[in-house]
């Protein structure tokens, strides 16, 4: 898969969407030689697993934003965090996002990496090695799929047969009350951040999340999603935003169908679960 432009002539944003990208790559690689091999797994405190593909993903993505933007700092979900809130830009990374679904076999992981300035992701790269595709955005540029067909931009889609995307892992009690709220439509399932993904190329038009994310879960993704013409919000209706000093993300959804719609789903399904 080639995903690299030549940089002449690139603008700094452009040209820094490149080198994210390239480093993704690169930390795909590493996750898929372990994918082949031994891969020793450990346990989390929260009882999620963490391998040694996520270990080695994290050292190069470190080592590649050190060397692009050292003055920007880093929040990674395998790196210490500093206490206090978050600054008003910083990059973030999860270097295995679907740890389980890397573990499964099922291909369903990425390696996300997302810019944040000011509580909005302004750059995003979601790479699934496995299933050799990258969606990538930088804020005013658009979004693109690369794949084995290339590269293209991609938009969402609003009209045709409603298609909801759901965790393949983490459905949440409210999930069914929700989809029952909506008009019909189908229900397909992914793991990782695909899911943000396939709202922004236009595979499905509704994501909805209720339970616990992290900011490195959903950034990267969000920052595709809207520069494909997605929204990313609670079901209150309010932006999501990368603030603070609470690294856990509320229920959220993103859609490219009208807020009203999903908002009004969710307050049925949370009025009768």
């Amino acid at each position: 898969m080639t995903i690299l432009e030549p940089k002449a002539g690139l603008e700094p944003i452009d040209r820094l969407l490149v080198d994210v990208q390239a480093a993704c790559v690169r930390a795909g690689a590493a996750i898929l030689a372990f994918a082949a091999g031994d891969c020793t797994v450990w346990t989390k405190d929260d009882a999620s697993p963490l391998t040694q593909a996520d270990l080695a993903a994290n050292a190069i993505l470190l080592a590649a934003l050190a060397e692009l933007d050292p003055a920007t700092p880093v929040i990674s979900e395998e790196s210490p965090r500093p206490a206090g809130p978050a600054p008003a830009r910083f990059w973030l990374v999860d270097p295995l996002d679907g740890t389980r679904e890397f573990l499964s076999g099922n291909g369903e992981y990425t390696v996300n990496v997302a810019l944040v300035d000011e509580g909005t992701p302004v750059l995003g790269v979601v790479h699934a090695p496995a299933l050799e595709r990258t969606y990538a955005a930088a804020r005013g540029r658009g979004a693109t799929r690369t794949d084995a067909h290339g590269t293209r931009p991609i938009h969402v889609r609003r009209e045709g047969a409603l298609v909801v995307v759901a965790s393949r892992s983490h459905r949440g009690a409210e999930l069914e009350p929700f989809l029952a709220a909506l008009p019909p439509h189908e229900t397909v399932t992914a793991g990782s951040s695909l899911k943000l993904g396939l709202v922004a190329d236009g595979t499905a038009q509704l994501y909805p999340r209720f339970g616990t994310t992290c900011w490195w879960d959903i950034a990267a993704g969000h920052a595709v999603a809207v520069e494909a013409g997605a929204q990313v919000v609670t079901f209150a209706g309010a932006p999501l935003r990368y603030a603070g000093s609470d690294v856990r993300n509320p229920s959220f959804a993103c859609t490219a169908l009208p807020v009203e719609l999903v908002t009004t789903a969710a307050a049925r399904a949370l009025l009768h679960p």
